[in-house]
């Protein structure tokens, strides 16, 4: 099977990329390299290669359908995904993850793709009334990036219901593990081992986090489960982030102490998903500890 990851260099794309390769697949990986690491790549190119890359934008209309022809399936993953990054470039975040998703929709519409499997985010959701937070909720985005998901889940729908292309919307909560570098777990690591404060903005922060195996299962799932809807990806658990700090010094042995500074408005304060859908659609079961691999992770 020919596939497609848009985003495939970036630190979700990239572990993606491994299980496809380990299946046997034909992978191609479209990325500017905008927040993608070709090292994340290095096992798969080379005189050896086993996958084919290609440096391009998801903007660039005619270069995304140069790509997506003779493809059976596409992961888009390409985007924007940093909420305060999307705050600070406005401009940047709309035209990646609104019309650079459109753009994906259109080649695989044009060349008969399978299915399209777009990775959202639980930002679409904004401060939620009630947890956990489920697939029927209202989608009230608190932010430019979760209004850009909002749009680009909008254009999915649109271009199944328009143009009869599969679509699969699978909404992530925060994923952590190797390779990621600019999040709350990464940071923090980085700062305990170095001795460094942990900074915690607001500190009222209850979120979900999941490991990136999962987020993976859960991708690798998505290719040929039941088409009915959006899919929630988490743990189904909330941490608060103070015990998360607590946890990550604990797990460093570090002197480090959590130091607390304002809150960052455009954040989301509390998110759990439910993950029920992820349970019986996808077959992805996250451990009673969602955070068992941080002692793996810190070691590393």
């Amino acid at each position: 099977m020919n596939v497609l990851v848009t985003g495939g260099a970036g630190f979700l794309g990239s572990h993606l990329v491994d299980a496809l390769v380990e299946r046997g697949y034909q992978v191609t990986v479209l990325d500017n390299l905008h927040r993608g690491r070709m090292e994340n790549l290095a096992r798969h190119v080379g005189g050896k290669g086993k996958i084919k890359f290609v440096k391009a934008d998801i903007r660039d209309y005619p270069a995304v359908q140069e790509v997506v022809v003779g493809m059976d399936l596409v992961y888009h993953l390409a985007a924007q995904s940093n909420v305060m990054g999307a705050v600070q470039d406005i401009e940047y975040s709309f035209t990646t993850n609104v019309a650079g998703t459109l753009n994906v929709l259109r080649s695989a519409s044009a060349c008969g793709v399978r299915r399209v499997v777009f990775a959202s985010s639980r930002e679409v959701y904004g401060e939620p009334m009630e947890l956990p937070v489920k697939e029927e909720s209202p989608l009230l985005p608190k932010n430019p990036y979760g209004a850009s998901k909002v749009a680009a889940e909008t254009y999915c729908r649109v271009w199944h219901a328009a143009e009869g292309l599969d679509c699969l919307v699978l909404r992530f909560a925060n994923i952590y593990g190797p390779r990621d570098e600019d999040r709350v777990i990464p940071l923090w690591l980085k700062r305990a081992r170095t001795g460094q404060d942990l900074e915690v903005y607001g500190g009222k922060q209850v979120l979900d986090f999941v490991w990136v195996g999962y987020a993976v299962d859960a991708l690798l799932a998505a290719a040929d489960c039941s088409n009915d809807g959006a899919i929630n990806v988490g743990s189904g658990q909330g941490i608060a982030l103070t015990d998360l700090a607590a946890r990550i010094l604990e797990v460093t042995r570090s002197s480090s102490k959590a130091r607390f500074l304002a809150a960052r408005e455009p954040e989301v304060v509390r998110f759990v998903a439910d993950v029920r859908r992820m349970q019986s659609i996808l077959c992805v079961a996250v451990p009673e500890d969602a955070l068992q691999e941080l002692n793996t992770l810190a070691a590393g």
